[in-house]
């Protein structure tokens, strides 16, 4: 017999909707990078701003999904969930706001500090101008380069850090629901409302 999970051990819909929302940006963005980088000289300009556009997207939408995390408390782990899972649990949810607010980031400063950027400005998805980060346009050409080869440093960084994250994710998410079966999963996943009664 199947019971429904109750709504007080589940993340409310709010927070479902900006986690599987900035999952899919992240996801489509990472496709997106890896399909950029096999192109060469102007094919590169339009799904690269595209990158630009989500990865703001995806800074914006994790500001607002820590300020609602903050404000609304998740919902606490079952009972049997032992200390080194909730450890772990706890820093792979860290290390993802790291992620979510780290990547935008530094792929908004490593673009500032370019002499591209008066050459291709960032466009929230063609529609509205986004600033440059002011001080970090106007840098010497020396200083310009190391703070471009810095923040690039750190995106690649970072990016290596989302691939390590979301394959951590996703194997505890199976984990849960499939051997376990515990209802861990079905706390953030709308249609996995029930587990075993």
């Amino acid at each position: 017999m199947i019971a429904p999970l109750p709504a007080r051990v589940r993340y409310d819909a709010v927070a479902m909707s900006l986690h599987w929302l900035i999952a899919a940006l992240l996801v489509a963005n990472i496709v997106l990078a890896w399909y950029f980088n096999t192109l060469v000289g102007l094919q590169k300009i339009e799904p690269t701003q595209l990158h630009k556009s989500i990865g703001i997207t995806i800074l914006l939408l994790s500001v607002l999904r820590l300020a609602w995390r903050i404000a609304r408390p998740p919902p606490p782990l079952p009972a049997q969930i032992r200390g080194w899972e909730r450890f772990a649990t706890g820093s792979v949810h860290l290390l993802f706001y790291v992620v979510m607010l780290g990547m935008p980031l530094t792929g908004w400063a490593f673009t500032s500090a370019s002499r591209l950027i008066r050459a291709f400005p960032i466009t929230l998805y063609g529609l509205a101008p986004w600033p440059a980060i002011g001080p970090l346009t106007r840098l010497a050409p020396r200083p310009m380069h190391q703070a471009h080869r810095l923040f690039l440093t750190g995106h690649v960084l970072l990016a290596d850090l989302a691939y390590a994250l979301i394959a951590l994710h996703v194997a505890a998410a199976v984990r849960h629901q499939f051997i376990r079966r515990d209802g861990v999963a079905a706390r953030m996943v709308p249609f996995l409302g029930t587990r075993p009664a």
